[in-house]
């Protein structure tokens, strides 16, 4: 458990570092009509139109398919501090974030990787799976919805590996892209693991309860 919080706090350290740096330029610079909802739309828009180019018109312009995802990329980057430094963040947008994220990877993830590694397609696609599933009881809890730090994180790993993917297909991409895909996946239980930890400390998971039931009825 020691080492779990280590690891949390050094992640969330670094992307509040990361976070300032951005709200330096937001506060000054940023255009006050494009709000963090509207990145975070954009970035559901470019999604669907990777869905569409890729497995309905079959496109194969690389620099097209690159260039998509790399705006949605950008528009996850900057949402938040956005949303941060113009003091415009919102429950809708925080539950919105991580969903615009699913969605951007899933037919990248697909598209690169079901030729070749259809076993790390499945382990990314049921993680994501259960961790949707686990921040919607999170939700039905009336718990105030965001990405957590190692979903952060996990989104990261994916976005620069999944460009670094796209530079070299249809070619194989390098065993090492493979292994780091591997390891987020990892971030994602984390994920799923520091929602089940806080749920069970405010009380919304009743496994104590039931132990002491079955203790009583065993005496």
């Amino acid at each position: 458990m020691k080492i779990f919080t280590w690891v949390e706090n050094f992640l969330r350290e670094l992307d509040g570092y990361r976070d300032k740096i951005l709200i330096a330029f937001i506060k000054p610079f940023w255009p006050r009509f494009i709000t963090p909802n509207h990145l975070t739309w954009l970035r559901v828009f470019i999604s669907i139109a990777l869905f569409i180019l890729l497995f309905f018109y079959g496109v194969t312009d690389k620099v097209l398919i690159l260039s998509l995802f790399c705006v949605g990329i950008l528009s996850d980057l900057f949402d938040g501090s956005v949303a941060r430094g113009l003091n415009k963040v919102t429950e809708f947008g925080a539950m919105l974030d991580p969903t615009a994220d699913r969605l951007l990877i899933l037919p990248i993830a697909v598209y690169s990787l079901y030729t070749n590694e259809k076993w790390l397609l499945l382990v990314l696609l049921l993680m994501e799976i259960l961790n949707a599933v686990t921040s919607i009881f999170y939700k039905s809890k009336e718990i105030y919805f965001e990405s957590n730090i190692f979903g952060k994180s996990k989104m990261v790993i994916q976005s620069v590996v999944f460009v670094a993917i796209l530079f070299v297909f249809p070619n194989a991409p390098n065993e090492i892209f493979i292994d780091i895909l591997w390891i987020s996946a990892i971030f994602t239980i984390l994920s799923i693991f520091s929602r089940v930890l806080e749920l069970n400390q405010k009380g919304h998971i009743k496994n104590k309860a039931l132990f002491k039931e079955h203790k009583h009825e065993n005496i």
